[in-house]
Parts: structure tokens; sequence; C-alpha cells
């Protein structure tokens, strides 16, 4: 079941109405009946990964409860914790990986001349599998590491690793933060039901009309590379660049805003990124709770920063090296995360020289035209990493880098860029999509646009509500040529 889709429109809104209705000590009922109906017209089969995932790390939290209390022997606690690591990841691996190792195990053989027939495996990967997993593990982490006390009520947990908003994309919730959620009572606020819809308003203009757009540009040319060149591949190179910005944005917005009209309010997962100054800082703007995830259950184990300067760069490239890889077996993901890892270690062996040669030429820190310009340094490299984000093969990437240096002007005025998929009024009206996501952007740096649009007049106010309607029926993309049912980040 899409977010972009009547049923789950009908089913949040008849949740919401039975939510509130509901005695407060059964509403996890409520929300775990609705989580499940929601993953099963998501991806039927596969619930019972669902179910595993949660059992297996269930139990493993209440044995290590039992020993940490004293009442289980010490030696057990890391065979529990590696059993569910194991389960969990094994899943993923068998899901996700299997074909990717296949083909590299095939590929070591033939450099050595040694051929061996091996079937594709051709799985379909469970919807939301990354993400829960991720979300059920750190669970199972913090309870080994004494964080949190082991839920004992198996329902409530069940909800923490299903509830149906942040399912299958995320945010990835800490399981010391929404435990308490479930338990906190959360009466009826019309105020706040509206600020959830206003939210989810806003992602579905991110998603249908500018995200969905832009990406039937960047289909074109990313899917023929070898045709394209100059303008057309910057262009394409640039739409993408947007386009998953808006469409996971646009994801976790109306995750978020429907979190809120059921009484959860959940960490924003995305800060202006493309206003960062440097990629450690785009790190702590983008997919902010996957960031955090790696940075707690991967990064921080492996000594963080508080070890020699070698290691700390060896870690990050681990991390990145991961990062890339979980979100595909494709060696273009583990191409773009080992690059952001690079482009981190390159900043943090550079700094001391960046700071000297800054302070000799007297540029102030804080200026505006120090700060565009770090700012423009840094979205241009986060553009070049999308380039293997998005490419099929490495082949293909390195293709269209290639052909961007094959610039024609008169691709400018001779019309071939509204030859990409787009007529030019819909090309125009992907552009300002693109103002409109800035422009909002700087704004919500200083404004809570929710809050101040929420205290203005009722005229004012309904004409807003209405006009926003009437712009995702005008100028979302639907039809049977784009779906506008999927978003990037369900593949992974």
């Amino acid at each position: 079941m899409s977010f972009v889709s009547i049923g789950f429109l009908i089913l949040l809104f008849a949740t919401v109405l039975v939510y509130y209705q509901t005695p407060h000590r059964y509403r996890w009922v409520c929300l775990l009946a609705a989580s499940y109906v929601f993953y099963i017209f998501s991806s039927p089969v596969y619930a019972i990964f669902l179910i595993v995932s949660t059992v297996v790390t269930y139990g493993s939290g209440l044995l290590i409860g039992r020993i940490n209390s004293g009442t289980g022997k010490q030696k057990y606690k890391k065979l529990i914790v590696v059993f569910s690591l194991l389960i969990n990841i094994g899943i993923l691996m068998v899901f996700k990986y299997a074909d990717f190792f296949r083909e590299t195990y095939s590929g070591l053989l033939a450099l050595f001349w040694v051929s061996v027939a091996t079937e594709a495996f051709h799985l379909i990967l469970p919807v939301g599998i990354s993400f829960y997993t991720f979300q059920s593990l750190s669970y199972t982490i913090d309870v080994y590491r004494g964080d949190v006390e082991p839920q004992t009520h198996l329902g409530k947990y069940a909800l923490f690793v299903s509830f149906f908003p942040t399912l299958v994309s995320g945010p990835i919730q800490k399981s010391k933060d929404f435990l308490k959620k479930i338990d906190e009572v959360h009466p009826f606020d019309y105020a706040g039901i509206k600020k959830g819809v206003l939210l989810m308003l806003w992602g579905y203009f991110e998603k249908m009309v500018v995200a969905d757009r832009l990406g039937i540009l960047v289909n074109t040319v990313y899917e023929n590379p070898s045709k394209y060149h100059g303008l057309e591949s910057i262009l394409a190179s640039f739409f993408y660049t947007f386009q998953i910005y808006c469409d996971f944005s646009g994801y976790s917005n109306i995750a978020i805003g429907a979190a809120e009209m059921l009484g959860f309010h959940l960490a924003e997962n995305f800060n202006c990124p493309y206003f960062a100054k440097s990629i450690q800082d785009f790190w702590r703007r983008w997919h902010i709770s996957l960031s955090t995830w790696f940075r707690d259950y991967l990064y921080f184990p492996l000594g963080g920063s508080r070890c020699s300067k070698f290691r700390r760069c060896l870690n990050v490239l681990i991390v990145f090296t991961v990062c890339g890889f979980w979100h595909g077996a494709s060696l273009t993901f583990l191409f773009w995360g080992l690059l952001h890892g690079i482009y981190q270690v390159i900043g943090l062996l550079l700094k001391p020289l960046k700071e000297r040669a800054r302070e000799a030429m007297g540029i102030k820190k804080q200026s505006i035209g120090y700060r565009i310009i770090q700012v423009a340094i840094t979205f241009l490299l986060v553009n070049f990493a999308w380039i293997f984000f998005r490419a099929d093969t490495m082949e293909n990437a390195f293709l269209l880098i290639g052909n961007m240096f094959q610039f024609d002007p008169a691709a400018i005025w001779n019309g071939a860029l509204f030859q990409l998929g787009l007529t030019e009024p819909e090309f125009i009206a992907g552009l300002l999509g693109v103002a409109i996501i800035m422009l909002v952007d700087i704004l919500k740096k200083r404004i809570d646009l929710r809050t101040a649009l929420m205290s203005r007049n009722v005229v004012l106010r309904w004409t807003v509500y209405l006009a926003a309607v009437l712009i995702l029926m005008l100028f979302g993309v639907y039809g049977s040529e784009y779906s506008a049912q999927s978003f990037i980040y369900f593949q992974f």
C-alpha cells in the first residue's frame, strides 16, 4: 500500500477515527492492527519475516534483560546478541544481497579461468525490510548495553517494529523514545491533527508535483546515457539531486505528519541538507535517522573520533562503505558510499591547511561570501556523488560524466531540453517546484511555517488549504506512463 494511494488515506483516517474513540489502554491494539493491515496490503507474503524479526528481537531482549538482572549467566549475553544479529541480518542478506554475492563469486572464479554456471535468485525484496531490521536490531543492542529496559509487552513491542507511518522507509525510531510514546495519553487535538495534515500536504507536493515530474527527465537521460550530452546530462544530474531529496523528504513528511495525527511526534529526518557547509554537515541534515543509527551502532563502536587520526579516517571509510552497501547490492552504491567517506577523510586531513589559508587571506568564517562558497562546493560534491547512486552501472555513470563535457551551447535555445520527456510548461513547472522547495527550506530555518499559517485568519487559511489540494490535483504527476506510486527509498 503506497502513501500516494486512496487506500492509504482511507486506512489513515479510519485509524484516526477509531484510535481516538478507543480507551487508552487498548489503543496499541488499534495501531498494531492498522500497521499489519498496511503491511499485508503492501507485501502480504513477506509479512512472516516482519513477524520473525519482531519475535526474535523481542525474545532476545527478554533473555538479555534476565541476564542484566542477575538471573542468567553473563557468558550467554553476547551469544544472544549474535543470534539476533545473525537471524535478522541473515534474512536481509538473503533477500537483498544473494544475487550480488552470486555474481561476485562467479566473477572471482572467472579471474582464474574457472567458469561456473549459477542461476540468479531474483528474490523480491520484502517492503521495508532494511528499515525494520535496523530498528529492531537497535532495540537488541540498546538492551544489551543497558540503555533501555526490555519491553515485556509483546504487542507494544510489535507496534514499535511495525508502526505503519514509519514501517516502510522510516524515519528509523529509537526504542527508548518510541516505546514511551505508546504509553503516553494522546488526547484528541484538533490543532495537532491540522498540523499533521499540513505536513502531509507538503510531503505530497514534494513527491507528486516536484520529484515525480523531475523523475521523468531523469529517467529519460539515465536510461540511455550514451544518447545525451552536455547540458542534457548536466541537467539530468541536477534534476536527480532534487528528485531524490523531494522524493524521500516527501515520504518522511507524510510519515511524520500521519504520526502527528495520532499524537506521535517524531524527529525530523531532513534539515535543509542542500544548505550544508561541508559533507559532514550534510550528513547531519540528510536522512538524519539513518545517519544517527550508523553513528551510534557502528561508528562509535569502531572507536569514533576518540582515536588516532588514521583510525578515525578508517572508521569513516568503513561506515560510509557499509552505508552505501545498505542502500543496495551494487558497485554503484558501494562507490557512492565510499566517495562520501573519501570526501570526509580529505576534509579532515585538509582542515588545518584550509584554516591557515583562510586566516592568511583575512576571510571571516561567518562572512556571507565564505558561507556561500562552502555551500556551493558541498552541493557540487553531493551532486557528483548522486550520479553513481542513480546510474545502473559504473560504466553508465562514467559515460554520463564524460558526456557532460561534450557541451553544445545550442541546446539552450534549440528546444533540445524540451525533448527529454517534459514539455516546456512541465519543464518550467519543475524548475519552479525546485525554487519553491529551496525557498521553504530557507524560511523554515527562521520560522515555523505551519504554526504561522494556523495563526492567520480563517479566510487565508482555507485559501491556502484549497490551493494546496488544487495544485496537487492539477500539477501532480499521474497516469500509466509514469508511476507516482513508488518512492525511491522503497527499493532499499
